[in-house]
Order: C-alpha cells, then sequence, then structure tokens
C-alpha cells in the first residue's frame, strides 16, 4: 500500500493528539495525588483556622474595612451577617478540638466584626440578634 505524505501528516497529528492527550490527563491524575499529599500534611487546627481567617478577611471587606481607599464603597451588611454567622459558628464548633490558644485570637477578631457591624448598622439588631450572636452570646 502507498502513501501520501498528507496521509503520514494526518496519521502523525492523530498520534501526537492521543500522545497529548495521554500526557495531560497524567499531569491532571499526578496533579490531584500531590494535592491530596498537600493536605494531608497540614494539620486540622491549620485548616480550621485559615478557613477562619478567610472568613474573617471576608467579612470585613463586606463591612467597609479592606486596604483600599475606597473599601467602604464594598460595604454589603447582608454579606457581612452571613460570613460572620458561619464565622461563629465554625469557630464555636471547632474550640473544643484548636484549644484555646487557637481559638482566642480567632473570637477576639470576630467580636470585633460583630462590633463593627452594630456600629454601622442602620437598623440596629436587638441584644443577642446580631450577626453571630446566637452562637456566641451578645456582644453589647
Amino acid at each position: 500500500m502507498h502513501t501520501t505524505p498528507g496521509d503520514q501528516s494526518a496519521h502523525a497529528h492523530a498520534y501526537d493528539a492521543e500522545r497529548v492527550a495521554r500526557w495531560e490527563e497524567q499531569d491532571r491524575a499526578t496533579a490531584a495525588t500531590d494535592a491530596a499529599r498537600d493536605i494531608a500534611d497540614v494539620a486540622a487546627v491549620e485548616v480550621i483556622a485559615t478557613s477562619c481567617v478567610h472568613l474573617m478577611s471576608a467579612a470585613a471587606v463586606k463591612l467597609g474595612l479592606g486596604e483600599d481607599p475606597n473599601a467602604e464603597q464594598f460595604t454589603d451588611l447582608d454579606e457581612a451577617r452571613k460570613l460572620i454567622n458561619a464565622l461563629a459558628g465554625l469557630v464555636t464548633a471547632a474550640a473544643p478540638e484548636i484549644s484555646d490558644m487557637h481559638a482566642r485570637p480567632i473570637r477576639d477578631g470576630l467580636r470585633s466584626l460583630q462590633l463593627r457591624f452594630r456600629e454601622i448598622s442602620t437598623i440596629p439588631d436587638a441584644p443577642g440578634q446580631g450577626p453571630g450572636e446566637k452562637y456566641t452570646g451578645s456582644v453589647i
């Protein structure tokens, strides 16, 4: 059988595409394994604390406390309430597991966020009804 250069080119191109697809699949599998191995090396207290820090940072931005000179334009009390509630629930549930040494600074940050929320809210919540207060108690 005689092949033309065009046939060889098409065949080589198909072969290369299959090979590249296999390499990409192997790379994805390796990356997933590496990510799982990396997570396995991190202590639970660090995962919990990092999650709390992310929630605190997001809530601070929603309370107009970002580093941007125009940070107040990002104020969104509804979003801040949700983030503060999630943070309060997480730190309250996790505190017995992560020790007071790790929970105390998170609680301090949470309290600051709760007070800031009360400070800038145009319609004040009743004591014990502010964001996160069902978990932490009233901050007033």
